[in-house]
């Protein structure tokens, strides 16, 4: 199972402090951690281990090519949101889709990845909401075969958040891209990227574009 990546957005920032939620190499997003087994972070989705676990094992099951679509939901309590001393009560919906297919003379498994995702984050003692709107979409740009057991994965990541307050208008917004390299062991199966294992990964192309914080535009909203 490849493990690490992150992608960076606002929204999930703000969110660190509440989960981290593992992933396949299928699918990832901002703030923690898996990716081939990459991480997936969306804004707030705090019980997606059960879309990573199904997916795992839907992938373990399966070889390049390889299509799932996936579908989650729930809620979840924050009783310290943004270390502002709020109490939120919120819900998220996540719906997305993860194709691998093999490329090259070595056929070597590339993902590609598109998610969105909506959660509401709303302040218990007054009944205001805010909402984020969410989008990413992911793949291997380049997946090489070191030689040594290894597998070296330089993946474009893109996205927008966009941070919706209590009346319905934009009160701010997150987009860019970055690109990770993600050095994995590949436990002697190079094609088969389901029992990869996370060694490192690295920033090689910051993060561009806006980037409101979340905390800051969400916060005042929801006093």
């Amino acid at each position: 199972m490849r493990t690490g990546a992150k992608l960076v957005t606002g929204a999930i920032t703000a969110l660190v402090a509440l989960a981290a939620i593992p992933k396949v190499r299928c699918f990832t997003y901002s703030g923690g951690a898996m990716r081939h087994s990459r991480k997936l972070r969306l804004s707030a989705l705090l019980a997606l281990g059960v879309t990573a676990a199904a997916m795992l094992a839907a992938g373990a099951a399966a070889q390049p090519p390889f299509k799932e679509r996936f579908h989650d939901e729930g809620t979840f309590v924050d009783e310290d949101f943004c270390g502002a001393g709020l109490t939120v009560d919120g819900t998220f919906v996540v719906d997305g889709s993860v194709l691998a297919v093999a490329h090259g003379p070595d056929g070597l498994a590339y993902f590609l990845e598109h998610i969105r995702a909506t959660s509401t984050f709303t302040n218990s003692a007054n009944g205001k909401t805010v909402t984020i709107e969410s989008s990413t979409n992911g793949k291997d740009l380049r997946v090489t075969d070191n030689g040594d057991g290894t597998l070296t994965i330089l993946n474009l990541r893109t996205g927008n958040d966009v941070y919706y307050g209590p009346d319905g208008n934009v009160i701010g917004r997150n987009p860019g891209q970055i690109r990770l390299e993600i050095l994995v062991d590949h436990s002697g199966t190079p094609t088969d990227p389901f029992d990869d294992v996370f060694l490192s990964e690295e920033l090689v192309f910051g993060s561009t574009g806006r980037s409101d914080d979340f905390c800051e535009a969400a916060v005042p909203a929801l006093s």
